[in-house]
């Protein structure tokens, strides 16, 4: 089982966090900053995973982030490897080429794309194209409410526009 995603750049700051197991505010908060020093600091060449709080933190670079996931000391490592770069692939699929500032502005679509492959902290979706099609749904079902509340707006402002002219006139 997973029990935390972690983004982190290269500077420690923390861009995406994702909870599976239940952690108090002041245990995350602790969690980050021990996981951040002890991944920023490793060397290139150290392999990706780490013995933590007998747990086990599997952890990839991509560019200026790293993707941290924690796991269960029986999990096997490789597949959360797998993981995250299925996840990297369908986030690289959706954006273009991602970047940190893509997950910056758009945090929201990170984690629905994420929420869309892991579920309960195990693999929900391993197919790129099924979780592609859920994103671009969601897309449409939000520009046809922005759609909608646009022009509830347009109507209440041109209401508004009415009342207020009879007023005028009857004053």
């Amino acid at each position: 089982m997973i029990h935390f995603v972690l983004l982190i750049s290269r500077q420690g700051k923390v861009r995406l966090t994702k909870w599976y197991s239940p952690y108090s505010q002041k245990e995350r908060t602790k969690v980050i900053r021990e996981l951040s020093g002890l991944i920023l600091t490793r060397g290139p060449k150290l392999c990706n995973f780490v013995e933590w709080r007998g747990l086990r933190v599997v952890y990839k670079r991509y560019a200026s982030l790293y993707f941290c996931m924690c796991i269960d000391q029986d999990d096997n490592e490789l597949e959360i490897l797998e993981i995250i770069h299925h996840y990297v692939e369908v986030l690289d699929r959706y954006f273009g080429s991602v970047c940190e500032l893509d997950l910056i502005y758009n945090f929201h679509k990170a984690y629905f794309i994420l929420d869309e492959l892991l579920l309960a902290g195990e693999l929900q979706e391993s197919s790129k194209k099924t979780v592609a099609r859920l994103v671009a749904g969601q897309d449409s079902l939000v520009e046809t409410a922005k759609e909608q509340a646009s022009a509830i707006s347009n109507i209440i402002a041109h209401a508004t526009k009415k009342v207020m002219n009879l007023l005028a006139i009857a004053f």
